[in-house]
């Protein structure tokens, strides 16, 4: 995937059980032990969230 696609894509930010963060396509099923915390949208806004929440 080029990076303009990439920027066209939707994400979702996902939390395991250790409090650990990151984001995946919202088109895609959430890993194991993974769910679904915070906002979905650009990576940018997904990022942004993490970066406030994540301690």
């Amino acid at each position: 995937m080029d990076e303009e696609e990439e920027d066209l894509a939707t994400y979702k930010v996902v939390v395991n059980h250790e409090e650990q963060y990151s984001i995946w396509p919202v088109d895609r099923e959430n890993p194991l032990g993974w769910e679904d915390r915070g906002p979905s949208g650009p990576k940018a806004e997904c990022l942004a969230y993490i970066n406030e929440v994540w301690t």
